[in-house]
């Protein structure tokens, strides 16, 4: 079972994690989620343990628990759903291309490459 744990304390680390889960049972694998540019927690992971009894035995036991002074939650993952996503923008291009005449990329006069192909602002919303 893959049990998802949030409200980590920014200094938890990954061996912190599995030593806290291993006292319920046998743990798989056991991932704080960074960020990828400042390697800092995002505070939030994930536990893998492949008895699910002692996965739900860790999951009531650590629910709600104070660790490193934060409440921890802990439940069971959820799939990660496909498709759509939860809003946001979606990746652009601007102004990557084009080959000249009225399709040039990139900003134009009086707006956005209005009348033309190449790169530039594409309104697809």
């Amino acid at each position: 079972m893959n049990i998802y744990v949030g409200n980590l304390s920014w200094q938890m680390t990954d061996e912190d994690l599995r030593n806290l889960f291993e006292q319920h049972g046998t743990v798989a694998s056991a991932k704080i989620v960074k960020d990828k540019v400042s390697g800092r927690s995002k505070g939030f992971g994930f536990v893998e343990m492949e008895d699910d009894g002692e996965a739900q035995a860790a999951i009531t036991a650590l629910y709600d628990q104070e660790v490193l002074g934060r409440k921890i939650i802990v439940n069971e993952s959820q799939p990660k759903q496909q498709g759509g996503g939860g809003g946001g923008f979606k990746k652009r291009s601007f102004g990557s291309g084009g080959s000249g005449g009225s399709g040039g990329g990139g900003y134009k006069k009086g707006g956005f490459n209005r009348g033309g192909g190449g790169g530039g602002y594409d309104r697809d919303y």
